[in-house]
């Protein structure tokens, strides 16, 4: 028999079980052998060591260093000596060496090209990727680069791993054709900028009207009602932006773990097309005296780009963000017509307000690259973006340590000391997030509805209904979820069979507009042992707004890892 209960979630879920379903509102008992259990994972640290001079310093010994995690020493256990681009293993003494990295051979780096194509403009980018072009002469046969492109809605591989340079020539005149966004920024920061202006210009004559006016009353009385107007022009400005930036670092976040698990060393170029570090300040023309008044509308700068920090230091990217706009200057013309290589520049320099969005941008590039090991590339270092990560990235200390894990979403900070050597310096990332299973693949749902299912999914067949509309704007649509019991452990327990999957769901519309990750722990009962064939049917009510979705609905089988994934278009006229 089967039964429904509503869950309290984002979206609305329905679990169909058998015998042993729960009553609506009880709560279900999960046996404890359904927890997760917490895997062993290495964290890599990868060290450049300089002396004051800025010049490397190689021949040191694990002894030399001392490594740090939230203030105390750690082991090391594991230790290389990249020199130019070879594996040395005579140094490391009883230590062992990374994994995946044979001593006295060359160790392969991997280059994970990013083009932001949302917030660039077409001209600024295509002189980057011209010179990325130009520099391919630097890799060498044991490197490998893959490319990606984001538009706000969708990223698009251009090539996955290759050495092949013909490929990659190839890939990059493809991202040469792509359409950009950059301009539509600008002409949405330039009506922002005018909107404040206005306001401005009216409060001024506001004040001196109430001057002469006795009571500042008489034509002037709808003077708040202006400022009401301009205030949400300004909110929906900083918002659109925030989540744009969110959808650009998502779609960076979801590369990196869709090109992860190359052997080597792995760095992504990130090409920026302009990433400011705090919405609340870029979107005014100058920082008032004070400071800003706090808006919790608007996402901090930890809450958005954390996120991308913590998986490149978890995965083991380092970040070398491309700054594709270069040295800002402002342009004479119509935004409308675009940035062309003969647009005019204003000979009176940097308008108020561009020096301090361009620190904004910046410091962004900066705080990805620091916090990862990496080099910022701002203002002509885009134009020796490859030549410069071959070279910072030729020679180097590998370093690895397996850390007590405990999967609870905490920072964990990472310092490395060269020990009596107050001389050096030593740059590597800052720290990793030991990150829950949940938040793993909650994130591994995010990145399909950009990449499709992944690599290690299984299939997961999913059945919609004919979509009803509940509002003007709104529609819901059923949809059945085939679960097959041979792909999941069914364990007996307590006179039955009995199983716990995790189901999510998340979808993303048509203008990149996504939902959070719905969750809910599911348990499958039954009174006698599956038979092989049997399915288990699962049912999600999904409340959409009436427009193209794109979608993921996973299974998660914790007790042995199994993902079941399914992707696809559902929408309006879809069904």
């Amino acid at each position: 028999m089967k039964s429904r209960r509503t869950l309290p979630v984002a979206w609305l879920l329905a679990a169909f079980v058998w015998a042993a379903a729960p009553a609506p509102g009880q709560e279900v008992e999960i046996p404890e052998v359904f927890s997760e259990t917490i895997d062993v994972r290495v964290v890599n640290v990868e060290v450049v060591v300089t002396d004051r001079q800025g010049n490397r310093v190689q021949g040191l010994k694990p002894s030399d260093f001392e490594l740090l995690v939230d203030g105390k020493p750690t082991p090391i256990d594991y230790f290389t000596e990249i020199e130019d681009g070879l594996a040395l293993g005579a140094r490391n003494g009883d230590m062992a060496a990374v994994p995946s990295v044979d001593p006295n051979a060359p160790v392969g780096t991997n280059f994970l090209i990013f083009i932001d194509d949302l917030f660039s403009i077409e001209r600024d980018r295509n002189r980057v990727l011209d010179r990325l072009r130009d520099d391919l002469g630097t890799l060498r046969p044991v490197d490998r680069v893959a490319v990606v492109a984001f538009d706000g809605k969708s990223a698009e591989t251009l090539t996955g791993w290759t050495p092949r340079s013909m490929e990659l020539e190839e890939a990059l005149d493809r991202a040469r054709e792509r359409p950009t966004r950059g301009i539509k920024q600008l002409t949405a920061r330039s009506l922002a900028d005018t909107d404040r202006q206005v306001r401005a210009d009216v409060e001024a004559v506001h004040r001196d009207a109430s001057r002469r006016l006795s009571g500042g009353a008489g034509p002037f009385a709808s003077e708040p009602g202006l400022r009401s107007l301009f205030s949400r022009a300004q909110h929906s400005y900083r918002q659109r932006l925030t989540n744009q930036l969110e959808s650009s670092v998502l779609a960076a976040m979801a590369t990196m773990r869709q090109f992860a698990g190359q052997p080597g060393r792995n760095v992504m170029l990130l090409l920026a097309g302009g990433w400011p570090r705090s919405v609340a300040i870029y979107t005014r023309a100058h920082l008032p005296d004070g400071g800003l008044p706090l808006d919790r509308r608007i996402m901090s700068e930890d809450d958005l780009y954390g996120p991308l920090v913590s998986t490149a230091n978890l995965i083991g990217f380092s970040l070398y963000p491309v700054d594709v706009p270069g040295p800002v200057r402002n342009f004479v013309g119509d935004a409308s017509r675009g940035l062309r290589a003969n647009a005019a520049i204003d000979p009176a320099g940097e308008s108020a307000g561009t020096l301090e969005r361009e620190d904004n941008v910046h410091s962004t590039l900066h705080l990805l690259a620091h916090s990862t090991g990496g080099v910022p590339l701002v203002n002509f270092g885009r134009d020796v973006a490859l030549a410069s990560v071959v070279a910072d990235t030729r020679s180097y200390y590998w370093l690895g340590f397996e850390p007590r894990r405990r999967e609870d979403d905490r920072f964990h900070q990472i310092a490395v000391r060269l020990t009596g050597r107050a001389d050096l310096d030593a740059r590597t990332r800052e720290g990793y997030v030991d990150m829950s299973r949940d938040h793993e693949l909650d994130m591994t749902a995010k990145a399909a509805l950009l990449f499709g299912d992944p690599p290690d999914a299984l299939p997961l067949e999913v059945h919609f209904s004919k979509p009803v509309r509940t509002g003007l704007r709104k529609m819901s649509v059923n949809v059945e979820v085939a679960i097959p019991l041979d792909e999941i452990q069914v364990l007996p327990m307590a006179g039955e069979w009995l199983s716990v999957v995790e189901v999510r769901v998340t979808a993303m519309d048509e203008g990149g507009n996504r939902s959070e990750v719905s969750f809910e722990k599911v348990p499958i009962t039954g009174a006698q042992e599956p038979q092989p064939g049997q399915i288990f049917y699962y049912e999600t009510d999904l409340q959409l707004r009436r427009r193209e979705h794109s979608y993921v609905i996973t299974v998660h089988d914790p007790l042995t890892g199994t993902n079941l994934t399914s992707t696809g278009k559902v929408g309006p006229k879809s069904i």
